[in-house]
């Protein structure tokens, strides 16, 4: 017998479309993939969150969300989706060696940050090292931070942090930006802004005892190879982002990067009763509610969609 639905993925868009799944009698079936509760799960505080006064841990906010849909019906098994066949109705999941038939899929894969690389990073990661900042920069009033990247996205970030932060610092491992004009005028002309050329982080430094926290990083000049310490209270790393779609590369349309496109003002992708939700879809503001709300609207387009279909 095929599930009604299948979202494959966790994280506020999952989990949100697993809930209003749930509530419409749909009992659907979560696949919560390698990482449960998505990139909320190396967050410390979430503060932007409506309805969390006080903020929330991110892990405990993800719990919050998956125990919230389970209690409607939902279930949640974690396993990862290694295959899925599209080619007709009812369609085919398979993960960790099971195979489902689904009359609708519900995609909510998230994308991953793109990081250095430095096991000082996983060290720090949500204690003063984000790839976020619009989420964590409030965290950083009046104090003194590092942007890394040489894009749109490290323009966007060190811009943003100079209204809460006494001064970026901005790193890029060549002698030219490869953003837009535009995007780079607003950083050379901005005073709280200052550029490192042919800098790239080693190593972040800080404590971990009794609290884990950022204090310095030391930086390598990429043309003559001097080494330099820096005092420092956050990182943010700015180097992209990677939608998690390799999945569906030559089966669903993406854009360059492998972002997901869906119809407008919906979830719809080009195959009929799959849809698509949260950051997979979204290369623009990648944040936990908009994640939440396009879910809440990828439940109600599979349940549209079924009951067209007489299921």
């Amino acid at each position: 017998m095929s599930e009604k639905v299948v979202i494959i993925g966790s994280g506020p868009a999952g989990y949100t479309a697993a809930l209003y799944a749930a509530r419409a009698d749909l009992s659907p079936l979560v696949f919560a993939g390698p990482e449960p509760g998505g990139q909320l799960m190396i967050t410390t505080d979430v503060e932007n969150y409506p309805g969390f006064p006080d903020g929330v841990m991110g892990p405990d906010m993800m719990d919050l969300f998956k125990n919230q849909c389970v209690r409607f019906g939902a279930r949640v098994e974690h396993a990862t989706v290694t295959e899925v066949d599209l080619s007709q109705r009812p369609y085919k999941v398979t993960a960790d060696g099971k195979t489902v038939e689904a009359e609708t899929i519900i995609i909510s894969t998230g994308a991953s940050a793109k990081w250095l690389g430095l096991e000082s990073e996983k060290t720090f990661g949500g204690f003063g090292v984000s790839a976020c900042a619009t989420c964590d920069g409030f965290f950083f009033r009046d104090k003194e931070v590092i942007v890394v990247g040489g894009g749109d996205t490290a323009m966007e970030e060190a811009n943003y942090l100079t209204r809460h932060c006494s001064k970026v610092h901005l790193l890029h491992r060549r002698d030219e930006f490869r953003a837009s004009k535009v995007m780079q005028a607003r950083v050379l002309e901005n005073p709280k802004i200052q550029v490192h050329w042919n800098s790239g982080i080693e190593e972040i430094l800080g404590d971990t005892d009794p609290v884990k926290k950022v204090t310095g990083v030391r930086i390598k000049d990429t043309v003559t190879g001097e080494e330099r310490h820096m005092n420092i209270d956050g990182v943010f790393i700015a180097i992209g982002h990677k939608p998690n779609s390799d999945l569906f590369k030559g089966v669903l349309d993406m854009d360059d990067v492998g972002y997901l496109l869906v119809q407008p003002h919906s979830t719809k992708t080009k195959v009929p009763g799959v849809f698509a939700c949260g950051d997979v879809a979204d290369s623009v503001y990648r944040q936990a509610v908009t994640a939440a709300g396009t879910g809440c609207m990828a439940a109600i387009d599979a349940e549209r969609f079924l009951e067209a279909e007489g299921v």
